[in-house]
């Protein structure tokens, strides 16, 4: 599976850092990007730019926050074409803080939006555009949120925003084979000047599946975490997706050799990857944000029970 186009990214410590409150350490994001640039991948994301007047530095760490002194000491003395990009929520950025690209050692800057946010999600990646950033969008909750208003907000991505790139974001982890390529030949039709990107969660074990279809039917900008690690169940394994596109500029090799010595290890600690909750939320079209809670508790194997009060609740 080769082509030219295509581009991986990889948020293992932007997509992880939902387990840890983004309280990576130095040294491990600091080894992370050294096996993802060795492995030839385009993109690593390093969090979120989140303001410190609306979150704690005290709760979170710093890959919330995404200072630009702190991503510098993760790339220097690195010889590496892998470009750094950082995500954005709306309201929870403050854009005049973001200094212009050529002053900032990040590269794109990925805007997080729902559909009924775009008008707001354009302004923001346009501002970041003139300031000399690639960016994309990055449409959540695709599986619930995917009516005719979706059609209009491609259609206005098309015309009015400087975007390279727009993803469909499987938030909760329900899609199947079917609609993901509906949903990308869908976005290929209006979106006539940008590129299609894939974002997969893996409650029901298909993030690499459905990611393979995207690819299939012509999405070219694929997400990826090394050894799956991402909120609840993760998201599609960097390694198999290098393994899948028999691309010669990827060595999947640094990758392997990250999970032995530290993903491996990293997993007894946090958890992430498919457990039944999660399968369950997935199944529901639900956020996993219930399942979470409930692998804080005693009654975390208590499946049956899950089941139906996530069915009553609906």
């Amino acid at each position: 599976m080769f082509r030219e186009k295509i581009k991986i990214l990889d948020c293992t410590i932007r997509d992880g850092g939902l387990i840890n409150n983004h309280d990576f350490d130095l040294g491990f994001v600091q080894k992370v990007y050294r096996a993802i640039s060795a492995a030839g991948v385009d993109y690593m994301e390093v969090g979120y730019k989140n303001s410190k007047k609306l979150f704690s530095s005290k709760e979170y760490g710093l890959w919330k926050f995404c200072e630009d002194d702190q991503i510098k000491r993760v790339i220097d003395n690195v010889k590496s074409n892998t470009k750094i990009s950082v995500m954005v929520d709306i309201g929870r950025v403050d854009i005049d803080d973001v200094k212009p690209a050529d002053e900032s050692p990040v590269d794109m800057i990925r805007v997080a939006c729902y559909v009924k946010d775009i008008d707001k999600a354009i302004t923001m990646a346009n501002h970041f555009a003139a300031k000399g950033y690639e960016t994309t969008f990055n449409i959540m909750a695709i599986s619930r949120d995917n009516g005719t208003e979706l059609d209009e907000a491609l259609d206005q991505i098309e015309k009015e925003s400087k975007a390279i790139a727009v993803y469909i974001v499987d938030s909760f982890g329900a899609l199947y084979q079917e609609p993901t390529e509906e949903l990308v030949k869908r976005f290929k039709a209006i979106l006539k000047t940008r590129e299609v990107g894939f974002h997969a969660h893996n409650h029901l074990q298909l993030a690499f599946g459905n990611t393979i279809e995207a690819i299939i039917h012509g999405a070219n900008f694929l997400d990826g975490t090394i050894y799956g690690i991402g909120r609840a169940a993760g998201n599609c394994p960097l390694e198999l997706l290098i393994g899948f596109l028999k691309n010669p500029k990827f060595d999947i090799r640094p990758i392997l050799d990250i999970i032995s010595r530290e993903f491996i290890p990293l997993r007894k600690k946090i958890e992430w990857g498919y457990i039944i909750p999660y399968a369950i939320s997935g199944m529901m079209n639900e956020h996993p944000r219930a399942a979470m809670a409930l692998r804080q508790t005693d009654r975390k194997e208590n499946y049956k029970d899950f089941y139906d009060d996530l069915l009553d609740s609906r």
